[in-house]
């Protein structure tokens, strides 16, 4: 198989197994590849790539930059406060903010550059300790200050998928998300959220059926490759 080919395959499942494909968006996760093997996907015509490490995406934005290239990048994995600097002027999308104190370091650092970010608030569904996340009844007395920040701009929600765990298991933490995404609409947010980033190589299937329109597709698309 060729990363065409995996691509190919995982927008046919979108098509597939998601009701409102034309709202889903891929990101080709690039942790565990080289500037070579990101350059096969952006043969492709494939664009959207998303890094879990602040110095590494850094050093990828700047080595694509270079070469005049077309990169929407999304950050995905969990940021330290003082690494926003580093992303803060080429990234589309934060999708693990966890805290508010990460959220205001965010919102500072967008205000000194003069933009407005996007941002998901990553919610850790499934309670497990070895993961990042906010629980439910934290995101919920921090929201108003969260909602204050001027210039972060709360797009939705992202959750992990739990490791280990059967099908089920996995569809109800998911579905649990869009759960808590319909409440927060209704008594926070007057449905101005709209994204769910949730969804990886093991589980993007579903998640898509869900009702994701983000996923953070990686192993996946190298299968054959590396």
């Amino acid at each position: 198989m060729s990363i065409k080919e995996n691509i190919c395959e995982v927008i046919e499942n979108i098509k597939k197994y998601s009701s409102h494909p034309e709202k889903v968006k891929l990101i080709a996760v690039t942790k565990y590849v080289d500037e070579n093997v990101i350059e096969k996907v952006l043969d492709t015509g494939h664009n959207i790539l998303g890094e879990n490490k602040a110095q590494v995406i850094r050093e990828k934005i700047d080595y694509f930059k270079a070469k005049n290239m077309d990169i929407e990048w999304h950050f995905i994995g969990n940021l330290q406060k003082n690494k926003v600097k580093y992303i803060i002027n080429d990234v589309s999308l934060i999708h693990s903010v966890n805290k508010l104190s990460l959220a205001e370091e965010i919102n500072k650092r967008a205000e000194q550059v003069g933009k407005v970010i996007d941002i998901l608030l990553e919610i850790n569904v499934y309670g497990e300790e070895t993961k990042q996340g906010y629980k439910l009844e934290e995101l919920i007395s921090d929201l108003e200050a969260l909602k204050n920040l001027k210039n972060i701009n709360i797009k939705g929600l992202m959750t992990m998928g739990p490791l280990d765990v059967d099908e089920v298991t996995t569809r109800k933490v998911f579905a649990e998300l869009v759960r808590i995404k319909k409440e927060l609409n209704e008594n926070y947010f007057n449905n101005s959220l709209t994204e769910l980033s949730m969804g990886m190589s093991g589980d993007y299937k579903i998640a898509l059926q869900e009702g994701s329109t983000i996923i953070r597709v990686g192993s996946k698309l190298y299968e054959g490759i590396l």
